[in-house]
């Protein structure tokens, strides 16, 4: 894929320079100026993009990047957090159970020791 993208790019270089070199020419004749500024501004984006498919998204975007990396941790505590309740849940279900035994035991341990 990057090999695709470094291909195209130098492709889009050449057919940029190409249209450079054509709107000189146009805007140095002064009649075509006016056609010859375009053509200028057309070469100008067709370099920009080019440079765009060089360097990686990353780079081009650290604030997206961070973002999308934040929203990751965020994920995974959510679903860290879904589980611990759960296992909470259970160890509280639990914990009452058993701890409803040893007061119904301890009750009867009493009851038998009263006349």
């Amino acid at each position: 894929m990057k090999l695709l993208r470094w291909t195209l790019a130098s492709l889009l270089w050449i057919v940029g320079g190409l249209l450079g070199l054509v709107g000189v020419l146009l805007t140095v004749t002064l009649v075509l100026a006016p056609v010859g500024l375009p053509v200028l501004y057309l070469a100008r984006k067709v370099f920009g993009l080019a440079g765009r498919l060089v360097i990686p998204h990353p780079v081009r975007h650290p604030l997206e990047e961070l973002q999308q990396q934040g929203q990751d941790v965020g994920k995974k505590a959510r679903k860290q957090g879904k589980k611990a309740r759960r296992s909470g849940r259970k160890a509280r279900k639990n914990a009452s159970k058993s701890m409803g035994k040893k007061a119904s035991k301890a009750k009867d341990a009493v009851a038998e020791r009263l006349p």
